[in-house]
């Protein structure tokens, strides 16, 4: 008997020690790791920009619509919540990948318009802001690719036998990736105005 139960516990472990659970658990926090740092990031971001808009609202002509668009585009970014289960809901998540897009779209057009104000131009401390608002959208990027790489270590695992039938029943699914909204939109090349500068 107690070889009996010897023998079916040593199955068992093998069973188990070849399931991938663990390897699973381990791909899991290393994505949850990643995403994290991409929070961390997008937040840092957030932080910046009432400084930024705090600046540019000192220069007395400046184009109130951009500014405002950078102001709505940072409130619905924030008012989603972004938590670690975020990476395991779909339709959230790219909710939530929607909105950053549309902030860095929206920071994007302010710094080009910046372009056409000398005053601002030469403020350091709007320059210290691009700076650090240049430094975190690398920061963003990295992050990202890191996010990217994790995610796709983590699904192509629980897609192999037999690490799937372990995802089955525990039910762990593939995690949601970062996607290009309008493949057609970033195909085509940019358009350029370099307009008159305003004195």
């Amino acid at each position: 008997m107690r070889a009996l139960r010897s023998l079916l516990l040593l199955a068992v472990a093998s069973v188990l020690a070849g399931c991938g659970y663990n390897t699973i658990q381990q791909k899991d926090e290393a994505v949850k790791s990643a995403w994290a740092e991409v929070l961390s990031q997008y937040q840092r971001r957030a932080d910046l920009i009432p400084n930024i808009v705090a600046t540019v609202k000192g220069e007395a002509d400046f184009e109130k619509t951009t500014l405002q668009n950078v102001i709505e585009a940072r409130a619905k970014a924030t008012a989603i919540q972004a938590t670690p289960e975020l990476v395991n809901n779909p339709e959230a998540f790219a909710k939530f990948t929607q909105a950053q897009g549309e902030l860095s779209s929206a920071l994007s057009r302010l710094l080009v318009t910046v372009e056409n104000y000398p005053n601002l131009k030469a403020n350091a401390a709007f320059q210290d802001l691009r700076t650090q608002l240049e430094g975190t959208e690398n920061r963003i990027g990295i992050a990202r690719n890191r996010y990217i790489k994790s995610v796709e270590d983590f699904n192509s695992f629980i897609r192999q036998l037999p690490q799937n039938l372990t995802a089955m029943v525990f039910g762990y699914k593939p995690k949601p990736q970062f996607a290009v909204e309008n493949e057609a939109a970033i195909s085509k090349p940019p358009t350029v105005d370099f307009g008159t500068p305003k004195k």
